[in-house]
């Protein structure tokens, strides 16, 4: 990987021309907390983009697809460089990364880069220990799938607002479908009681050390970790739901990604 390489997108190369558009401070808001330390209250967010998307079936990374006219991944890192809340982002990519354009910034705000690992857990956990010095142990950071490009500015900032709060939380829907158990025949058994049940979205948000400590954890156990949340739960910890828009969808196929355009479409 490396970011000096030349873009492969036309909007991935004017998104690196104007990153500053001098329409966001990227100065990091803080304020005092125990012991006169400064506390972050804009956190970076970690993205890990590390993945091939195998489920996909398109012959480059599912992140770099086209998506209304711009990769995927950009459109994502756009509406969190967008989002107030956000200071900064970290991206976590593949060693042979053929198709990162070499952002260093958009919309006033730093682009981080690492080198990212086969697992999104593994991801996450490069890009927590890449972040700057100035994100402490304490300080709270935000993890966010590159393939959710429709996440709404407010439901982040509403994130940010609660988990703060709460000690960490997670954008997450409610159930509305009734659940079926099925069989190794893929026979109905049982249905399955929706009450409580959530669907885990992104960004979802924690402390940096806590996390990091969570997610080392899981490695050393031999636990596939699936979101950032499932670690912590492990660790003892009970993240906030908070109820985010449907619309954030993940897309891992191609019928996803065209009901992402059609998300987007509405938007403009």
């Amino acid at each position: 990987m490396s970011g000096d390489k030349p873009a492969h997108d036309a909007s991935f190369q004017r998104a690196r021309e104007s990153g500053d558009d001098g329409t966001s401070d990227a100065r990091v808001r803080g304020h005092a907390a125990e012991g006169g330390r400064i506390r972050v209250e804009r956190p970076w967010c970690v993205v890990p983009a590390a993945g091939r998307g195998a489920r996909f079936g398109a012959e480059r990374p599912k992140q770099y697809v086209a998506l209304a006219g711009k990769p995927l991944l950009l459109w994502t890192l756009q509406r969190l460089a967008a989002c107030e809340g956000v200071s900064g982002l970290l991206v976590a990519l593949a060693d042979d990364d053929a198709y990162w354009p070499g952002l260093h910034e958009l919309n006033g705000k730093p682009v981080l880069t690492t080198v990212g690992a086969g697992e999104r857990s593994g991801s996450v956990l490069a890009g927590l220990r890449a972040l700057p010095d100035s994100v402490g142990e304490g300080d709270y950071v935000l993890v966010h799938d590159a393939a959710r490009p429709c996440v709404r500015g407010e439901d982040i900032e509403r994130l940010i607002e609660q988990a703060i709060a709460a000690g960490g939380a997670l954008l997450a829907a409610p159930l509305r479908d009734t659940l079926k158990l099925g069989d190794a025949q893929s026979r109905a058994i049982a249905t399955e009681p929706r009450e409580a049940r959530w669907r885990a979205l992104t960004p979802q948000m924690f402390r940096r050390g806590e996390l990091v400590a969570a997610l080392e954890r899981a490695e050393r156990d031999g636990v596939a970790i699936t979101d950032e949340a499932m670690a912590m739960e492990r660790a003892g910890h009970r993240p906030l739901l908070v109820e985010g828009s449907e619309s954030n969808i993940k897309v891992t196929t191609p019928t996803d990604l065209a009901l992402a355009e059609y998300l987007l479409s509405r938007e403009s």
